[in-house]
């Protein structure tokens, strides 16, 4: 297991989400403004997504 951090625009935080779940297990994105609050702070607990070897 471990954390991903993405820094981005507001309105990006959708797509990456989908894009992080789609490549790996992941729990709900916890969010955060920056500092100058212009973006968004996530941030992923994630483990890798079993592989169809692994599951059998």
């Amino acid at each position: 297991m471990f954390e991903i951090r993405v820094i981005c625009e507001p309105a990006d935080t959708d797509r990456i989400t989908q894009a992080l779940t789609a490549v790996f297990d992941t729990g709900p994105a916890r969010q955060y403004p920056t500092r100058d609050h212009q973006r968004v702070r996530l941030y992923f607990t994630a483990d890798r997504q079993p592989t169809s070897l692994e599951s059998e």
